[in-house]
């Protein structure tokens, strides 16, 4: 679906317009808004050549400037009714890339040493979410689950100890019940780790696609497809021209390619460090599974690895921006405005099932995405849990729960579009400024990987739309009037669909 910013975009190129800076969307000064990037030309001369053209005349109402940069736009009525028809031929709301792309997105990929928790839930909604914009922006997508379960490393060796009562790092009320129930016949502490977490990977498998709605394509075995391959001593191969020795440890040059320092790559012992079959695994992804693109969602913790592994990237000669790397900045579950436990249980972490046991899985959704992923999050239990239209999930659900009950109770809802020239109202006109948003929230998101844009223009959907049913009755005795609003409803009613479907969040025909 072509975008009004396509189509303002179009005009300014055909009007002879070169330096456009960016396309805003800013209703307080105009409905759109052309960015002028520093020239020579007055701003008042080319805001002239827009209004010369003749597609203009069809589009905008009326165009002011505001120097030195700003070409304000004001949309005409006849204009926004003609988007309701648009919006009525797609059944599913999208914004088509130019270039279409193979694409991965890796999130969660949690330690296998136990369930998901509150801090993984982040990761784990972005990662859905994101998965959905891109499919729908016509590019081929794959969520893959890497699962860190190498015999050799540390973390499983653990686990193992843990397994064969020689430790209690890891040890909660779930693992103890699961080690009961693996039959473990090795002495090994790699073996034992390994083989438990098998285990405990059946079970985030389940709980991720029951309880939290995620479906992955693909689960990843290091150990399987990284290290009994030998995948990472064929890429230490690749890479011995960049390493170097120190202090009996082996070193790669990562500096050289923008990371902060060198990093070692082999230990004095002889043992690769975690970061060898890293880059082997991502050397996987580009060379051996021709992904275009890469998509790593990754927790706080990790922040500082994203320099080195796209040095080591470049070293594979893969270019780094064929890796982006999201950042999930922590999570606090708090109640009026202190932190809390919901779990009692000793050593435990708040575990991510317990909280949609709490709130259910549309508000737990809806919350995560909420916030951009650059910023610590509090999550409001609280609010989480108030059923009525203060909880923002409630608010958009009761949007479409109250456009099925409209739709309901009128007795011909079939889309009248030669009746749209009836919709005049200030909150119809506004209603439909909005509903044109989602392509360019859809192409924007795609873009830069933003997904709270979502939630918050659901937001901001629902609430054009209550004030629309507020100010014009829609089942008006006057019959064209009442077939307008009806088809502005059934446009309302797909748009917000789409938005819900793309969040994972169901969609309520009464509340």
């Amino acid at each position: 679906m072509n975008t009004t910013r396509d189509k303002i975009r179009e005009i300014a190129i055909e009007s002879g317009i070169k330096n456009i800076g960016y396309i805003d969307n800013r209703p307080s000064f105009g409905d759109y808004a052309i960015i002028i990037k520093p020239s020579k030309e007055k701003i008042e001369n080319l805001a002239e050549k827009i209004k010369s053209n003749k597609k203009a005349k069809q589009i905008f109402e009326k165009i002011e400037t505001a120097p030195p940069v700003f070409i304000n736009l004001y949309l005409k009525e006849e204009y926004l009714q003609n988007r309701i028809k648009d919006i009525l031929k797609e059944k599913e709301i999208t914004k088509k890339q130019k270039e279409k792309k193979k694409i991965q997105i890796e999130f969660i990929s949690a330690n296998p040493t136990g369930l998901l928790t509150l801090g993984n839930g982040r990761g784990a909604f972005t990662g859905d979410v994101l998965a959905n914009i891109l499919s729908r922006s016509g590019h081929k997508v794959q969520r893959e689950f890497y699962i860190n379960d190498a015999k050799n490393s540390k973390q499983i060796k653990t686990l193992g100890e843990t397994a064969l009562n020689k430790g209690t790092t890891y040890l909660t009320p779930y693992l103890k019940e699961k080690i009961k129930k693996t039959k473990i016949k090795t002495e090994d502490p790699g073996e034992a780790g390994y083989l438990l977490s098998k285990e405990i990977i059946k079970d985030i498998k389940k709980n991720t696609e029951k309880e939290f709605k995620i479906k992955f394509d693909n689960w990843f075995s290091e150990q399987d497809n990284i290290i009994q391959k030998n995948k990472h001593k064929k890429v230490y191969q690749k890479l011995k021209k960049y390493i170097y020795k120190k202090e009996k440890a082996e070193w790669l040059k990562t500096s050289k390619y923008g990371a902060e320092k060198d990093f070692v790559l082999v230990r004095d012992t002889g043992e690769p460090t975690y970061f060898l079959p890293d880059i082997a695994y991502h050397y996987n992804k580009f060379k051996e599974r021709k992904f275009d693109k890469v998509i790593d969602i990754w927790g706080a913790d990790h922040h500082g690895y994203i320099k080195r592994m796209k040095a080591a990237m470049e070293m594979l000669g893969i270019k780094k921006e064929r890796l982006d790397i999201i950042i999930m900045q922590l999570v606090r579950l708090v109640k009026d405005g202190k932190e809390i436990k919901m779990s009692k249980r000793k050593g435990e972490y708040i575990l991510l099932t317990d909280l949609i046991k709490e709130v259910g899985i549309d508000v737990a959704r809806f919350f995560f995405l909420m916030h951009s992923n650059t910023r610590h999050m509090d999550f409001d239990l609280k609010l989480a849990k108030e059923k009525s239209q203060k909880n923002p999930v409630y608010y958009v659900q009761y949007a479409y729960a109250r456009i099925n009950s409209i739709l309901k109770n009128a007795k011909n809802t079939k889309n009248k579009t030669k009746t749209l020239s009836k919709l005049t109202h200030k909150a119809e006109l506004d209603l439909i400024k909005e509903l044109i948003k989602l392509p360019e929230i859809i192409e924007d998101t795609a873009n830069d990987y933003q997904v709270q844009r979502l939630p918050q223009y659901s937001q901001s959907l629902a609430t054009a739309f209550h004030k629309f049913y507020d100010q014009c009755k829609v089942l008006d005795k006057k019959r064209e009037k009442q077939d307008a609003r009806l088809t502005l409803i059934n446009a309302t009613q797909l748009i917000l669909e789409n938005t819900l479907e793309i969040m994972g969040i169901s969609q309520p025909k009464k509340m």
